[in-house]
């Protein structure tokens, strides 16, 4: 066993897992697994630059978890960051934060490796699976935007497009520092002409209706699992895994498009960070389920993190 330590700095959240992994069979234990709401992609959409106090509650969260990785003793830590800091113009400042923090230099990488990464992640425990058809179509709905990545062993097309649910809703029903509470049809329509256009630029490079199962990444699809399940509390264990049929997709996205805000914040599963961007990342979730005409979504807990755990490991073979 190596014993690895991987950060995932998107949009909205920053996660951090610390694992024993044994390349050789496949197995990754989990030592330490958590995620900080920090929002680093606030505003980035509209002033192309990440926010001090973005800044300040992402620096802070790397502090904790500095801290983490140092008292379980990891080998290898390996920190990426994805679209939020991708798009910004003074990205080099979050990558001087890091590294003084962490000791490690971000890897801000493009959206096919943040898809290969997901697809390895999500994919590496299901190959013995013989109730899941190959080939598989991941999907990874993040805060600023929302990977694709169809293969079986191997990755066969990927494709990474702006419509995380931090971005459509800052885009669309944010007006004034509030987000519209609920969104009127008219912005809800608006949503989905950018999902829809999104989804026909995947289309051309990525062979989407070749796939045979759709699993789902992130927290949108795992939020939508849990609110499916009725669960009293977010549960890991209950959500990797499980299956939603699209007609409960679809009746849980109508319902949080149509809720108020103090209705979601209700929701015994639902982090509290998540509340105001949950219905746009169920919504792009509906649509690439109609789009492929996919009967139900896998629910996976094993995303880029895990991927990224599993690549650590490997460069210390």
């Amino acid at each position: 066993m190596t014993r690895v330590a991987a950060v995932d700095c998107g949009t909205n959240s920053i996660r951090l897992l610390v694992a024993d992994a044994d390349p050789a069979t496949g197995e990754l234990v989990d030592l330490d697994r958590r995620m900080t709401i920090v929002r680093l992609g606030q505003g980035v959409d509209r002033t192309g630059r990440l926010a001090p106090e973005a800044l300040e509650r992402t620096f802070a969260a790397c502090k904790e978890y500095a801290a983490i990785i140092k008292e379980h003793g990891a080998e290898r830590v390996r920190f990426v960051a994805t679209s939020a800091s991708r798009d910004a113009e003074n990205r080099d400042d979050f990558v001087r934060g890091v590294l003084d923090i962490l000791g490690v230099e971000p890897e801000v990488i493009t959206g096919d490796e943040e898809a290969e990464f997901s697809f390895t992640g999500a994919t590496k425990e299901l190959s013995g699976r013989a109730d899941l058809a190959k080939p598989y179509l991941v999907v990874d709905i993040g805060g600023g935007s929302t990977e694709f990545v169809v293969g079986d062993d191997h990755v066969r097309g990927t494709r990474s497009v702006d419509i995380g649910c931090v971005r459509m809703t800052e885009r669309h029903l944010l007006h004034d520092s509030v987000v519209a509470d609920p969104p009127t049809p008219d912005r809800i329509s608006a949503i989905r002409a950018d999902i829809e256009a999104a989804l026909d630029l995947v289309g051309q490079s990525v062979p989407l209706r070749e796939a045979r199962t759709l699993v789902g990444l992130a927290g949108s699809v795992t939020t939508v699992s849990a609110i499916a399940q009725n669960l009293p509390a977010y549960d890991p264990a209950a959500i990797h895994h499980s299956r939603v049929p699209y007609a409960r997709v679809r009746e849980i996205t109508e319902s949080l498009l149509t809720s108020t805000h103090a209705e979601r914040a209700a929701i015994p599963s639902m982090h509290p960070g998540r509340v105001d961007v949950i219905g746009t990342g169920a919504l792009v979730l509906l649509s690439i389920m109609e789009r492929i005409g996919a009967e139900e979504v896998v629910v996976s807990e094993h995303d880029i993190l895990d991927g990224i755990a599993w690549k650590a490991a490997e460069d210390l073979e």
